[in-house]
């Protein structure tokens, strides 16, 4: 039988590329999808489109509203950045910060995961180029993995046993936009299904403004490929 996998799939680019990295690893793969209150919903959409394209044996949809946290601009009603210079990208932690998001994100995967069987989990983030988020870094994924094994069942039946229960999985965590790009073209990523904007139009198209377009762009641009565009779809799920 195949290792399950969870896969945290935002309809993003990263994250299409890490569903295609654990499918080409032989894992069998469920999607977890959030409606968080994201102003981004597109990319829900988006989610749909890559999991059915990519393939998966079961794609969750989970609601958890942290427009009632607030103090995000993708979650409350805070002006997205727009034409940021090059050298602040990275250099701080930007408004589109969402408190706490990867743990909570990751905490849900883990209970899928434990109650579905599955040992693994991935996700897209990447400490090369992104914007400065705190949860984007290997060290709070190495901090989250032993949490994984001591917090669960699962981890406390096999640290028993001497193994190790749950491993997660950040393919992209080293690699440059540019690579990122590379490597999803290499699997037949269709980036032409997945979105990246922070502040899309109704209908999901790009802003061209924000940083996660202006990385998006510089990545293409940089890997010498041309962009299909970011998904854009006249009727959005609610």
């Amino acid at each position: 039988m195949k290792k399950r996998a969870v896969v945290l799939l935002s309809g993003g680019m990263d994250s299409a590329v890490v569903l295609a990295c654990m499918k080409r690893d032989g894992f069998d793969c469920i999607a977890l999808s959030f409606d968080y209150g994201q102003r981004h919903r597109i990319e829900l959409e988006c989610a749909r489109r890559v999991a059915a394209a990519i393939g998966v044996s079961e794609h969750l949809f989970q609601s958890l509203d942290l427009r009632a946290v607030g103090a995000s601009a993708l979650t409350a009603d805070i002006a997205v950045p727009k034409d940021r210079a090059d050298a602040v990208l990275g250099g701080e932690i930007p408004i589109t910060y969402v408190p706490a998001r990867n743990t909570l994100f990751l905490s849900y995967a883990l209970a899928v995961a434990e109650a579905r069987g599955a040992s693994d989990i991935a996700l897209g983030v990447n400490a090369v180029d992104y914007s400065g988020y705190p949860d984007c870094r290997p060290e709070f994924l190495a901090a989250f993995s032993r949490l994984a094994n001591l917090a669960t069942r699962a981890g406390v039946e096999a640290t028993a046993a001497g193994e190790c229960a749950f491993q997660i999985h950040a393919p992209l965590i080293a690699l440059s936009k540019c690579e990122i790009v590379k490597l999803g073209a290499e699997l037949g990523v269709d980036f032409s299904i997945t979105t990246s904007c922070y502040d899309p139009q109704s209908d999901g198209t790009p802003c061209g403004r924000c940083d996660a377009c202006h990385l998006r762009a510089l990545g293409f641009s940089q890997a010498k490929r041309v962009d299909g565009g970011q998904c854009a779809v006249a009727d959005r799920i609610v």
